[in-house]
């Protein structure tokens, strides 16, 4: 914890000041919290008993803490920010909220799918805005986690993105346009944003804002059908279902070419859905197969935002 509230019931953020003195308590639970000083993680505050506090966490690594100090002293530059918000009313704490009307979340562990959506869902209904920006251990590697799928964000400009937070390079990362090949592996590119440069608020807006159109060539995979026919081999349970689709239309995969799997480089999809994206997305799917199957060069695939190919219908 980075707050505290002192015995005039003023909430103090070490951040502000370094050196406080006196008694100190939860702003969330009421419980007794000492102030902590050590070499390797920065100064914070920590509850005296072992009770369960329902509000703030006792095992936030010095990498959350760096994180959200970095942030907080970014956003503090040019917009109102309050640090590790209690929210008696959703029951829980927002690692910053900006405004009053958007919470910041550094998310540097692993968590449940369904704690992640109830989070979620609980500031959308009380009219907050949600953004979760990734730690370390959340990063985006060659495939898409089922959690990460519920990170994602959508916008019409960037397509599928996800925010990222590097403590040692000092620097935001925005992956966006993110698409999967038929082997389920990423394709996407990146935005770095080093910590302190320019507004962040205007940088968080920026999947949104007005701007001219991405573009990147994807991979061809130019082995896809016999990758194809070794999973239909192994009876892997993905291709086998696509398999008995094609049956039910009277095709077989396996009598098919790579030209035939075109477009290779998809959007992301999730049995899930996701947790962050509200608005209906079948329009996106659909203007995506048919722009792609319009083209007439089949080696190549240019990936495009969704703006592109939903104007073109």
């Amino acid at each position: 914890m980075l707050v505290a509230m002192n015995e005039k019931k003023q909430i103090i953020n070490l951040l502000e000041n370094t050196a406080p003195q006196g008694s100190f308590c939860c702003p969330g639970c009421g419980g007794a919290v000492r102030l902590k000083k050590r070499k390797i993680m920065r100064p914070h505050f920590a509850h005296i008993s072992l009770k369960d506090c329902a509000y703030y966490s006792e095992n936030e690594s010095d990498q959350h803490l760096m994180l959200k100090s970095s942030l907080y002293s970014w956003l503090n530059a040019h917009d109102e920010v309050e640090l590790e918000k209690c929210l008696p009313d959703l029951g829980q704490v927002a690692d910053l909220l900006v405004n009053h009307r958007l919470a910041l979340e550094v998310q540097c562990s692993s968590l449940s799918i369904s704690r992640l959506q109830a989070r979620t869902k609980s500031y959308q209904e009380a009219g907050v805005q949600v953004l979760w920006l990734l730690g370390k251990e959340l990063w985006l590697g060659k495939r898409l986690t089922k959690l990460q799928e519920q990170f994602l964000s959508f916008s019409y400009n960037m397509g599928f993105y996800l925010w990222e937070l590097d403590d040692k390079k000092n620097e935001l990362r925005l992956h966006y346009l993110i698409h999967q090949d038929l082997r389920g592996r990423l394709q996407y590119v990146t935005k770095r944003f080093p910590f302190h440069q320019g507004r962040l608020l205007t940088i968080l807006r920026s999947p949104y804002a007005q701007q001219r159109p991405a573009s990147f060539e994807g991979r061809q995979d130019r082995t896809i059908a016999s990758y194809i026919a070794r999973q239909l081999k192994y009876r892997n349970p993905y291709w086998m279902q696509l398999q008995a689709v094609a049956y039910a239309q009277g095709e077989n995969l396996l009598s098919k070419s790579v030209t035939d799997f075109y477009p290779q480089i998809r959007l992301p999809q999730s049995e899930h859905g996701f947790a962050q994206i509200h608005q209906d997305l079948a329009p996106v799917y659909q203007a995506f197969e048919d722009f792609y199957q319009q083209q007439k060069n089949k080696d190549q695939q240019v990936l495009v935002p969704p703006s592109v190919y939903l104007n073109r219908k």
